[in-house]
């Protein structure tokens, strides 16, 4: 874990005071970092979605600083769910709950759910208690494309289109909130995150996995996402050298995103060793996927992570990024 950037007083006052005239913001959370609009300012909100590039059905995740904030966003919080923000907030998990009447219909997707969560990060507390209000931040990206994990990666999706920035560093997970659904008797995980199923079991019992046609829809849900511009392809560990040297003969250059390092130099080929641990490969595969993709390639290809649930989230990401180019081969594990 990384210690947080503690940014100044007078740069969450300037942040505060941004949400308060309607504009959009970007801040840190031990997740990724938000984009974020007073939740209760429609046309904020709208600006969040004409920026990202987003489509409105797309629910937005509603941040607040204490569980006490609950009853002005949920019409009802049930047991369950009220057991697992026990355990989890503040930190990277997102309950979905029945919505109150006032949430505005953009936040939602138009649904008659809402995506809340309390963030861990400091920065991301001390703004929100200094605010009072609930911030809808989805990550600050282009709709589809990489989180952002740095200050940095905001600046160059946005550039001077996000006035406020507050830099609180690399994030400490390095990928989104785990998303749990609890507007029925059995909550449904929508999507993993760094609070695994296991944990979500040892606390909640049974717990569903996966949608349906009955499941509200939530951020990041779609066959295609997190993906950089380059092709990205992923390939089992026995066909990575195969591949990546069949390709560099040809005259490609070629990214590739491993656990291991090469058995081969090739000066045409980019090679990111990202090791073999799930929390550190988790916290930094935004920010070594932005690298590759800024390397000039003509495909970065992935490495098959582990079957291990500690390797669930990433799985997911990679397979979402990944789909983003059909056309292209993709080896996944047994």
């Amino acid at each position: 874990m990384e210690t947080a950037v503690r940014v100044l007083q007078t740069q969450i006052q300037l942040a505060v005071d941004a949400l308060r005239s309607g504009q959009l913001i970007s801040f840190p959370t031990e997740t990724v970092y938000g984009l974020g609009a007073d939740a209760a300012n429609a046309s904020a909100v709208r600006r969040i979605f004409e920026l990202k590039g987003r489509p409105s059905s797309h629910p937005l995740i509603v941040h607040v600083a204490q569980r006490g904030a609950l009853r002005e966003w949920a019409a009802k919080v049930s047991p369950v769910a009220e057991k697992l923000a026990e355990a989890f907030w503040p930190g990277p998990l997102t309950l979905v709950l029945p919505r109150a009447a006032s949430v505005l219909d953009a936040v939602t997707g138009g649904q008659d759910s809402i995506a809340i969560r309390i963030p861990s990060h400091p920065i991301a507390q001390d703004l929100l208690s200094a605010f009072g209000g609930g911030i809808a931040a989805p990550s600050a990206n282009r709709f589809g494309r990489l989180s952002a994990t740095r200050a940095e990666h905001v600046r160059e999706e946005f550039g001077d289109a996000v006035k406020v920035i507050l830099d609180g560093g690399p994030c400490a997970v390095g990928l989104e909130s785990t998303i749990v659904s609890c507007l029925d008797e059995i909550p449904r995980l929508l999507r993993p995150g760094a609070v695994t199923l296991a944990q979500l079991q040892a606390v909640a019992g049974t717990v569903r996995v996966g949608g349906g046609h009955d499941a509200p829809r939530v951020p990041g849900s779609t066959v295609s996402h997190y993906a950089p511009s380059t092709p990205l392809s992923i390939v089992a560990n026995d066909e990575l050298d195969r591949l990546t040297q069949s390709l560099a003969r040809s005259g490609q250059r070629v990214a590739v995103l491993a656990q291991r390092a090469p058995s081969k130099v090739d000066a045409t080929v980019t090679w990111i060793n990202a090791g073999t641990q799930a929390s550190a490969y988790a916290h930094d595969l935004y920010a070594n996927l932005r690298a590759l993709d800024h390397a000039g390639c003509a495909l970065i290809l992935v490495q098959d992570v582990p079957g291990d649930p500690s390797w669930d989230a990433i799985r997911d990401r990679l397979q979402r990024a990944a789909a983003a180019h059909p056309s292209l081969p993709m080896a996944v594990s047994s």
